[in-house]
């Protein structure tokens, strides 16, 4: 059996998850996961909040509690906005968890053996204000690559690189321009994996092109040894004597967080965590913004202790989500947040939306409220909506819902089949490419084909004739509920009920899409409207609300 291995970029346990988190990482991870399970693969897919760091204490401080507590909270709102959004983990952890501490202080001391981690005195910002070192996001200023300013130290979101040294420093906390003071500090050898990155990224074949060349452009340029270290209480304790007091940068930790969750998910049902991973296909889903830890720290720290844990086979990299064409910006207000969507509308809108206009590129996309009404009134409500309820309204009017037997098949009836045939193929090479987008578009023609069939065919004017129809159209409909699955989930379970087939929808195998398995005589159950159109003056409301 194929094995595969999903992780999804971990959010941070310091405030609430909004739309553009969900378009660019976990929706992708989670429409690809529900599709390889539907396949049979043994596929695992998890996540973590990611705990540790500076903007975890800064919060914490500011709300006086202790990191400990805000990050429990954190956790709790995050799995349940996921959960309502039907993102279906296997295993939701926290970088903070004693498996996580005791998995990343066992790579450090494994780099730290082979000579890949040293120390040596650094200069440190430190603001007498607050009597304080200032590691990472205490420190804001300008980035000394692309010249954006307001940004933190240890990363620019505006061009994605890690800056050696930011100018214009001032202290987050305070805005004081910080003073200079010595402290020890240790370093990662990234410098020294050069040659292995660049032969890893010219033999994977799997990565974005565009992605890698930039990678690659960084590398040319030559590639800085890695401070890892921060004078902050809050993080995961560097395990050595003389470090007492110093905690490990948390892009040191989060990602071997992807491993240690997968190990714990694994142990926890009896599986040997390791030897599934290094057979498993890695997937690693991401936003633009973390290309550079993604495609040179992690791989580098996993050759730096000998490929121990498979290095990742597809990194799948998507852009930014604008909202109504501008950046989003929580302290514009300028966001809109998944619990506040989840309590106006279905997941499942939002899902069919974001997966409609999410391509396989670092190309940015944007939310547009009134784009948003559309596709759900116009696409799902008017195209599959509209099929599924028509077809099995009819069947149960006209045949007391008991599927009829058919007859002598017509030419439209047999080119109808021969679409129920192929449906399942053809999505399959867009859904093993990533390509959700693609596919989910091949499904809306495949559900405005069976539109077109059932108003030509016109069984309302012969009952008799009508047989044919219904029973392929019923076998339509059998087909949208499966590889409707990932898209839409709570809908497609819908749909299976209605149809009123055995067991769950999410239990089904993806080639049975395109068989005939609704058969002559077959009771269908009860039958409703599977959506709600969306109103004009809603989404005025909302666009109102933007920056306010």
């Amino acid at each position: 059996m194929k094995k595969i291995v999903v992780t999804s970029a971990l959010p941070y346990a310091n405030g609430e998850i909004h739309l553009g988190h969900i378009a660019s990482t976990y929706l992708p991870a989670d429409i690809f996961t529900r599709y390889c399970r539907l396949k049979g693969y043994s596929a695992v897919h998890t996540c973590a909040t990611d705990d540790f760091g500076t903007p975890i204490l800064i919060r914490a401080e500011q709300e006086r509690k202790k990191p400990e507590e805000y990050v429990a909270y954190w956790y709790k709102r995050d799995y349940e906005d996921f959960t309502n959004l039907g993102i279906s983990f296997d295993f939701f952890y926290q970088t903070s968890s004693r498996e996580n501490v005791e998995f990343v202080q066992y790579v450090f001391k494994r780099l730290y053996e082979n000579g890949f981690i040293y120390d040596k005195p650094v200069i440190q910002f430190y603001c007498n204000n607050d009597k304080k070192f200032l590691p990472d996001r205490y420190v804001v200023g300008t980035c000394p690559y692309c010249k954006a300013e307001n940004q933190y130290s240890d990363l620019c979101e505006k061009c994605g690189r890690v800056p050696a040294e930011i100018q214009d420093p001032r202290c987050a906390i305070c805005g004081a321009p910080p003073v200079k003071k010595e402290t020890k500090h240790y370093f990662f050898k990234l410098s020294s994996f050069s040659d292995k990155l660049k032969q890893w990224l010219t033999n994977n074949k799997n990565l974005q092109e565009d992605v890698k060349n930039y990678v690659l452009n960084w590398i040319a340029e030559g590639l800085q040894d890695w401070d890892i270290t921060r004078d902050i209480s809050w993080g995961v304790q560097i395990p050595l004597k003389e470090a007492e007091g110093k905690v490990l940068y948390g892009w040191f930790d989060n990602h071997l967080c992807y491993i240690s969750s997968t190990l714990t998910y694994l142990k926890k049902n009896g599986i040997d965590g390791k030897e599934f991973w290094n057979d498993a296909e890695v997937y690693h889903f991401i936003g633009k913004d973390i290309v550079y830890h993604h495609y040179l720290f992690l791989p580098s720290m996993r050759l730096g202790i000998n490929e121990e844990y498979r290095l990742p086979d597809f990194i799948p990299t998507r852009g930014h989500l604008m909202l109504q064409s501008q950046k989003i910006s929580k302290s514009r207000n300028w966001y809109i947040s998944l619990k506040d969507f989840l309590d106006k509308y279905p997941a499942d809108y939002l899902r069919f939306y974001i997966a409609l206009i999410t391509p396989y590129s670092q190309q940015d996309l944007n939310f547009d409220w009134d784009e948003f009404a559309a596709r759900i009134n116009n696409e799902l409500i008017a195209n599959v909506g509209n099929f599924v309820n028509r077809a099995l309204s009819f069947a149960q009017t006209k045949f007391n819902g008991i599927i009829p037997e058919p007859t002598k098949y017509d030419n439209m009836d047999n080119e109808s089949i021969g679409e129920i045939k192929k449906v399942a193929g053809e999505m399959d090479i867009l859904l093993g490419n990533n390509e959700i987008d693609k596919a989910l578009k091949r499904i809306l023609k495949f559900s405005a084909n069976f539109n077109q069939y059932f108003q030509k065919k016109e069984p309302w004017a012969n009952i008799e004739g009508a047989k044919n129809c219904i029973y392929i159209s019923a076998n339509a409909v059998h087909s949208l509920a499966i590889v409707l699955e990932p898209y839409i989930p709570f809908s497609a379970e819908k749909i299976w009920q209605q149809l009123n087939m055995d067991g769950s929808v999410h239990e089904q195998k993806w080639e049975s899409a395109s068989e005939l398995l609704v058969k002559p005589n077959h009771k269908i159950g009860n039958i409703e409207p599977l959506f709600k159109k969306i109103a004009t003056k809603e989404i005025d409301i909302e666009k109102r609300k933007l920056g306010k």
